[in-house]
């Protein structure tokens, strides 16, 4: 047996079936292309699936990969066992309707016992207990003796869907000896036991099997092959699990080196370590395949994955952020295949880096919280953790669920999950009631009598046409007539009148006939699709069947135009700048402004505003012609074309496209050259959940009026400190370099008062076990003057410890020093400081000579600070 690594043996697959006239095609992305069945890709043949259903032709018949994969199902052992994993990468070779399972057999001991080298003498393989067929090119072909050929049932040698594509199995097993076996004369594959290790699974499509369960003959069978590349590495590596394998055992030795801990030397640890080692790799491909932390979809997984990790490095005793170190370890590895980790690493070790950071605050909030809940169990004697308090940490404070459920399981405490899933359905229904009371009158009994009611849009063309009411609602009711001063809702034969939908507002207007006039306040989408009018009558009455002109406000129109063209430049010029993981999230495209909510995991430098302002401002100069068509929602996905493709489209699609530079599916109305948007610009930018930002920004007029009142703004300020435009800056410097002098002078004061208060609070020096000890509380000290009062009764105690915290701030500020002679005995002013904070809500630490800290409620820091003399006598040794 050959002694191959992970990486070399990866090379050694791709170019033997290269060899055998395969196309080597790249790993295809965690994240599937136009499959909205699967949310990330779990098996090497997933990406392939249109090949094999016949959706779509493949550029070879015969193809080899090497897949990234993901699979969660069993995330909860992972660390827990040696064996289970979250990312893998699957070694597959296929056939599209070409060579069958002569070919698919020969090659595969082929390359097993000649590539490799692994003893014949090792190998056992399983065919479908009915596939007389590939037992037969075992036994005859390659010469596996009958009594190294198991027959096995359904369950395990033949893999199929409800409906489609189907086929037996044949699985070839590694004999690891007796040792690993279970001792009984009959045990082969099959068993139980850990003897017989699968390392390669060829699946022979050639069935179709329809919804009556019926197995009809493919004319051209399919080969679909499986090889765990981490399991093979094992076998050649000649280690017993996957953790021991070279390039795995490098991202677990970083794991050790930033712990400080051994691995082996305690199986609690060892779980946390193992766990961190398969969660890095995971999140590191995820991010380089451009998903971002969120809190639904593949975003949420990716999040689990970097906060399970993040709390057990804290159980390994890691304070600090260290994830994005350790996924340097797999971009320096993987690279050599993957080069986009390498191109990606400054993004995704911002990614990971960003979002741990983010979690720490949450941890720390909720583990004190956690804690308390638990202590007070045990002081009541409580065996089940209530589902009412469990909600509360995920709904106040962030803390997820799985955590809640994952810490008590290591206590040994039963979490009542049933409750927690009544609190989360209460809060699903408040928030449907609060969105019915607040739907401005479009619901309730108009979803029944507008079904079925078809209206033709007009609107991309037209802004005026004649038409005739369809349907008249007043107050939830048909009605045969609208008079004067009364609103109601109208569905018109056919309307230029835009119904908001895709984050466009509606159009407003007005309807006019014979004698009569309404305003329309606003227009939307029934349940079908037909735009419904929101109207006032003004004069006279309105009637169906009668002759209307219905008159779209083109000015409000042109406005609300210029601002949804713009959002398409923005999506693409934020991709430009920030990276191809920024996509849409939601939008709000009105007359006098626009909103765009996409995926980010910071917040954007002004640097980096003003380059997307810039490239989006240019593309307008340019004149690009804007140009809509209809076309198949294949065709688009092919071509490329941006698009919320998990929304419910039909078979054909709207595409816009703005020269060569945007192309997105949208059924909004747009400019006819990008030049008419006039101008772009940016006024705000903030995040509004965690991994999703929102730029909200005007164009045309309304950029001119904003650029107006700024200058307005410039005056007042000019006016209020006395300068004019041509002085303020300079004005400005001179007056902060005032309030820097004052706030000079004032600290000045408070260290001549620090002194001065110096004897009085070194005279309340404690001695424990022969360690001065000096605590005090000040209510009008920050920590710049904390740290000052310290050091001077640091200097005048001469040998000890001084603990000084204030509530002079917003919050409690704490300060802990040492002097050297006395860490020596064991003092750790670090963790001092951080039990007197963590008391008060809060958290921090430091060196054994100095540290600080901050706390949040100031009720609870006089008994924190109580408590150092005895934190103090634990630590002196």
């Amino acid at each position: 047996m050959r002694k191959l690594g992970l990486h070399e043996i990866r090379k050694e697959y791709l170019e033997f079936f290269r060899e055998k006239d395969h196309l080597v095609a790249p790993s295809f992305s965690l994240v599937p292309k136009n499959d909205k069945s699967l949310l990330l890709i779990g098996a090497g043949m997933a990406p392939l699936k249109p090949y094999f259903t016949g959706d779509a032709v493949p550029p070879h018949n015969r193809m080899v990969t090497c897949q990234k994969c993901i699979r969660t199902g069993d995330i909860e052992n992972v660390g827990r066992t040696a064996r289970h994993a979250t990312f893998f990468e699957m070694l597959g070779n296929f056939s599209f309707g070409d060579y069958f399972k002569k070919e698919a057999v020969a090659w595969a001991w082929e390359f097993l016992t000649e590539r490799l080298e692994i003893d014949p003498k090792d190998l056992w393989v399983s065919v479908y207990h009915e596939d007389d067929e590939a037992y037969n090119i075992w036994k005859d072909d390659i010469g596996v003796p009958e009594e190294k050929i198991v027959r096995l049932g359904k369950e395990d040698n033949f893999w199929e869907l409800e409906v489609g594509p189907s086929g037996p199995c044949s699985e070839i097993y590694i004999d690891r000896g007796e040792a690993f076996g279970c001792g009984h004369e009959d045990c082969k594959p099959g068993c139980d036991c850990d003897r017989f290790l699968e390392v390669w699974n060829l699946v022979f499509t050639q069935f179709d099997k329809d919804e009556k369960g019926v197995y009809h003959p493919l004319s051209n069978p399919n080969i679909d092959t499986g090889m765990g590349l981490e399991r093979i590495a094992a076998i050649m590596e000649n280690v017993n699990t996957i953790f021991d394998i070279g390039a795995i055992n490098d991202i677990l030795r970083k794991a050790e080196e930033i712990s400080g801990y051994k691995y082996g030397t305690d199986e609690g640890k060892d779980v946390s370590v193992r766990l961190i080692t398969d969660h890095t790799r995971a999140m590191t491909f995820l991010v380089s395949d451009g998903v971002i932390p969120g809190n639904e979809g593949r975003g949420y997984v990716l999040r689990r994955l970097i906060r399970r990790a993040a709390r057990h490095g804290k159980l390994l005793g890691i304070e600090e952020g260290f994830l994005h170190k350790m996924a340097g370890v797999v971009i320096d590895s993987w690279q050599v295949e993957y080069k986009e980790l390498k191109e990606n690493e400054v993004q995704i070790k911002k990614i990971i880096k960003a979002e741990e950071e983010k979690f720490q605050e949450t941890i720390n909030a909720g583990l004190s919280i956690l804690e308390a809940y638990i202590k007070d169990m045990k002081n009541s004697s409580e065996e089940v953790f209530s589902g009412e308090r469990a909600f509360k940490l995920y709904d106040t404070y962030g803390f997820p669920l799985e955590l809640t459920e994952e810490i008590l399981e290591e206590r040994g405490i039963e979490l009542n999950k049933e409750e927690f899933k009544v609190h989360m359905e209460d809060q699903r229904q408040r928030a449907r009631s609060a969105r019915s009371e607040t739907d401005g009158g479009w619901g309730g009994n108009d979803d029944e009598l507008t079904k079925g009611i078809k209206s033709e849009f007009k609107g991309y063309l037209k802004t005026s046409l004649k038409s005739k009411p369809l349907l008249l609602i007043k107050e939830g009711e048909r009605v045969s007539l609208l008079s004067e001063g009364e609103q109601g809702h109208v569905i018109l034969e056919e309307t230029p009148f835009y119904g908001e939908q895709g984050g466009q507002v509606g159009d407003k207007g007005t309807l006019t006939w014979e004698g009569g006039k309404a305003k329309v306040l606003d227009t939307k989408l029934s349940q079908d699709g037909a735009p419904i009018h929101l109207v006032e009558i003004l004069e006279g009455q309105l009637k169906e069947e009668m002759e209307v002109f219905a008159q779209v406000d083109d000015d409000l129109r042109d406005s609300t135009r210029r601002n949804h063209s713009a959002t398409h430049l923005l999506h693409k010029a934020l991709r430009e700048v920030l990276g191809n993981h920024v996509n849409q999230a939601g939008s709000l495209v009105m007359p006098n402004r626009l909103r765009f909510d996409f995926t980010h995991f910071e917040g954007i430098s002004k640097d980096n505003l003003k380059k997307i302002e810039e490239l989006v401002n240019h593309q307008i100069l340019k004149g690009l012609p804007v140009i809509t068509r209809e076309q198949s929602l294949k065709e688009a996905q092919e071509q490329g074309v941006t698009g919320l493709f998990d929304e419910k489209y039909g078979e054909t699609v709207r595409v816009v496209s703005m020269g060569d530079y945007s192309q997105e599916l949208c059924g909004g109305t747009h400019v006819s050259n990008t030049g008419q948007i006039g101008l772009f610009k940016i006024v705000s930018e903030a995040g509004i959940a965690s991994g999703t930002r929102r730029i909200e920004a005007l164009t045309g007029i309304n950029v001119y009026l904003y650029l107006n009142h700024m200058e307005e703004e410039l005056d007042q300020v000019a006016s209020l400190i006395k300068a004019n435009r041509q002085n303020l800056k300079d004005r400005a410097k001179g007056l902060i370099e005032e309030s820097k002098e004052k706030d000079r002078e004032i600290s000045r004061l408070k260290d001549r008062l620090s002194a001065n208060i110096a004897d009085e609070i070194l005279a309340q020096a404690k001695d424990v076990k022969g360690v001065r000890l000096i605590t005090h509380i000040s209510s009008d000290l920050d920590m710049n003057g904390l740290r000052n009062l310290g050091d001077e009764l640091k200097s005048r105690l001469g040998s000890g410890v001084v603990v000084l915290g204030s509530t002079g701030g917003d919050k409690v500020s704490l300060v802990a020093m040492a002097t050297k002679d006395v860490t020596a005995l064991g003092v750790h002013s670090g963790n001092i400081v951080k039990a007197v904070a963590q008391a008060t809500g809060g958290s921090g630490g430091g060196r054994p000579e100095m540290a600080q800290a901050g706390g949040k409620d100031k009720s609870k820091l006089p008994e924190a600070m109580e408590s150092v003399e005895k934190i103090l006598s634990g630590q002196i040794k």
